[in-house]
């Protein structure tokens, strides 16, 4: 049995990088980039207008000022502004040579025909000057990006029309044991609906990769064998729920082994998903998570998630939020790193969520994060500031 820190390093330090594709700007939010990107121009271009107004010289906004031309965003000025002279100009269009400043149009006056007068005390500038954002060839966003729209929006800015990004890691989900049914099924006496393969799915998309539902492996060594090779052949990463522990048919890690998957921890000493699975063959990893919901998801979360990223070029660090807790907490059992599951009240506070066991799949749904107990730490006062990884 090893520490989380142990599974973690182990994890991490047997991702390899997925090759790469173009895709489409439009397709590429979520995906993490796999080359740098450069600007191929300055930006802004040229020096802007940032408002309606008038061009104009510093110097001349005392005297009358002549109105030579007008420019729209998207035209380029063919007039250049002299002495006592000055561009009626939109917001977004091109200064004209001469001018150092644009005036707003709410402190002007007409007083004849193409002639204005500032009624102003004073300006700003009120342009954005030629590459103020962007150099040419300036580097805009890093290799191992995970894309937001934010990122979109800059390289589309700069003509990043067909990133470079990883592929997708496609993961195949199986669950095992005969007691589980689907949830269109009513269940026998005897039998539960399959949660955890929803569950498993739902978080795969969320972080944008592929998910592939291989169905309910039955408690017989033949079939979970079958099932387990066609997802091996099928997929970058597979997980398998259940069937991890020591009960008289949890014989996934054996058939693992028997498929030259080399297993590099079996039991992880926190609380829950103690009796976590992983192993790798020569391009493939395998997760075998324990069949209680709530370590399931965990699990997922805690080593999944940040392999996934991983192996997609993007070092993933998890949203965290500190805030304080609402009320004293105790526990009696603090022999080993607990995953406490966490709501985050209205007043900004942290509130424990009631929590009866890893099957306690209501509790997990009243969850906004996950705080890591420390062995030995038996109570926490109210008011005591907390690191809580978000969900």
């Amino acid at each position: 049995m090893i520490s989380f820190e142990e599974a973690y390093n182990i994890v991490i330090s047997s991702a390899k990088l997925l090759n790469t594709e173009e895709v489409l700007l439009e397709n590429a939010v979520g995906r993490v980039l796999a080359a740098d990107v450069y600007s191929d121009m300055d930006m802004p271009p040229f020096n802007r207008s940032a408002m309606d107004g008038y061009a104009c010289r510093r110097t001349d906004l005392l005297n009358e000022l002549e109105v030579i031309e007008t420019i729209a965003a998207g035209e380029m000025p063919s007039k250049r502004v002299g002495i006592n002279q000055c561009t009626k100009i939109m917001t977004g269009a091109s200064i004209p040579e001469g001018a150092d400043c644009v005036i707003m149009v709410e402190f002007t006056e007409i007083i004849g025909e193409n002639k204005i007068r500032f009624t102003g005390k004073g300006t700003a500038d009120n342009f954005a000057k030629k590459g103020e954002d962007i150099k040419k060839n300036e580097l805009v966003v890093s290799k191992g990006t995970l894309l937001r729209p934010q990122h979109i929006a800059l390289l589309a800015s700069v003509g990043g029309h067909s990133p470079l990004v990883s592929k997708q890691v496609r993961i195949g989900v199986i669950s095992t044991g005969s007691e589980l049914v689907e949830p269109t099924d009513v269940p026998s006496p005897a039998q539960i609906r399959n949660s955890n393969a929803y569950q498993l799915l739902s978080q795969i998309k969320r972080i944008n990769a592929n998910p592939v539902y291989f169905g309910i492996a039955k408690d017989d060594p033949v079939i979970t064998e079958t099932i387990i090779n066609k997802a091996l052949s099928e997929c970058d990463i597979v997980i398998l729920t259940g069937g991890v522990s020591m009960g008289d048919f949890d014989f996934v890690p054996d058939i693992l082994k028997k498929n030259k998957v080399n297993i590099l921890f079996e039991k992880l000493n926190v609380k829950p998903g103690r009796p976590t699975v992983f192993g790798i063959t020569e391009s493939k990893y395998v997760f075998g998570l324990p069949g209680n919901p709530v370590s399931c998801f965990i699990m997922f979360e805690m080593l999944v998630k940040p392999l996934v990223y991983e192996v997609m070029g993007h070092q993933f660090i998890a949203p965290d939020i500190y805030l304080p807790l609402a009320k004293d907490y105790h526990r009696k059992n603090a022999d080993r790193l607990t995953f406490e599951l966490v709501k985050f009240s209205k007043n900004g506070q942290l509130d424990f969520v009631e929590y009866h066991g890893s099957a306690h799949v209501h509790a997990m749904s009243n969850a906004d994060g996950i705080f890591m107990m420390q062995p030995e730490l038996t109570e926490i006062k109210k008011g005591e500031f907390l690191h809580v990884r978000q969900i």
